[in-house]
């Protein structure tokens, strides 16, 4: 199966960096994680489209075959665009349905309200990785299970030093009195592409401009150091980062649909 999206290409690739198993079946593909198996996106499928909302239960059947052991369901849809009314089979049985956009930058210029507070620089030490987990926690949104969500954090952590020691792309953060306030990474995926991942700020520091300053710096990063020529990014459309983003030169470029149901007591 040929993905067109750029969106699920770098997220894809960023996976198989990373250690994940993928099979192509044709008109799907499979994602599989043996070393984060509680990582809903790293343990799903990729439909080639948006299916029509009566063969909604065949894919769940598919989903179950493929992935026995997942207590959470989760498909990507490949494509450039699209809305919620085409994963209306999906919602209809309970599950939470998803447009985010795909964001892209050739060029940045500096934030509006740049924070020069901070030391902006990439993760090295144990301490550092150690901080970024902590941040990771701390900024559970969405009130997932404390102690599954450290151990799934903890998990991913490793992966993402492991592929900066690889030499696939960094970590970078936002310290202040040597205390981590802000993160993110960025990759590189295919030729000419770096991809951003996790761009993450403590909520006790938030609108202090620490992450429009770090994505301005990471970006330099990416275009002079990384070779890349384009940045992809990842955004709700629906949360204000995404003016963030837009303030240092991003703009939407496509659409990513997803569905997903978590399990009671886990994390994604």
């Amino acid at each position: 199966m040929k993905v067109t999206s750029l969106g699920w290409q770098t997220d894809l690739e960023i996976l198989r960096l990373g250690g994940s198993e993928f099979e192509d079946r044709g008109d799907h593909l499979v994602i599989r994680s043996p070393h984060n198996p509680t990582h809903w996106w790293g343990n799903f499928l990729v439909l080639s489209s948006p299916p029509p909302p009566d063969e909604t239960q065949h894919w769940l059947d598919v989903f179950h075959a493929e992935l026995p052991d997942a207590s959470h369901i989760a498909f990507g849809f490949d494509g450039v665009t699209g809305s919620v009314e085409q994963l209306a089979g999906f919602s209809d049985v309970g599950m939470t349905v998803e447009v985010a956009t795909v964001m892209t930058a050739k060029e940045v210029h500096e934030p509006p309200r740049p924070n020069s507070d901070a030391i902006y620089r990439m993760l090295s030490s144990d301490d550092d990785w150690h901080q970024q987990v902590e941040l990771a926690v701390a900024c559970n949104d969405d009130g997932l299970e404390p102690s599954r969500y450290r151990e799934f954090c903890a998990a991913r952590a490793v992966t993402r030093r492991a592929m900066v020691e690889a030499g696939h792309g960094t970590w970078f953060g936002a310290f202040i009195a040597g205390r981590m306030l802000s993160s993110m990474g960025l990759f590189t995926t295919q030729s000419g592409l770096a991809r951003f991942q996790s761009v993450e700020t403590s909520p006790d520091a938030r609108r202090r401009g620490l992450a429009g300053s770090l994505v301005h710096n990471a970006s330099e990063f990416g275009f002079h150091e990384l070779g890349a020529h384009t940045l992809v990014m990842i955004a709700d459309p629906t949360y204000s980062a995404i003016r963030l983003y837009r303030e240092v030169g991003f703009t939407a470029t496509e659409a990513q649909l997803q569905a997903e149901q978590r399990p009671k007591e886990t994390v994604g």
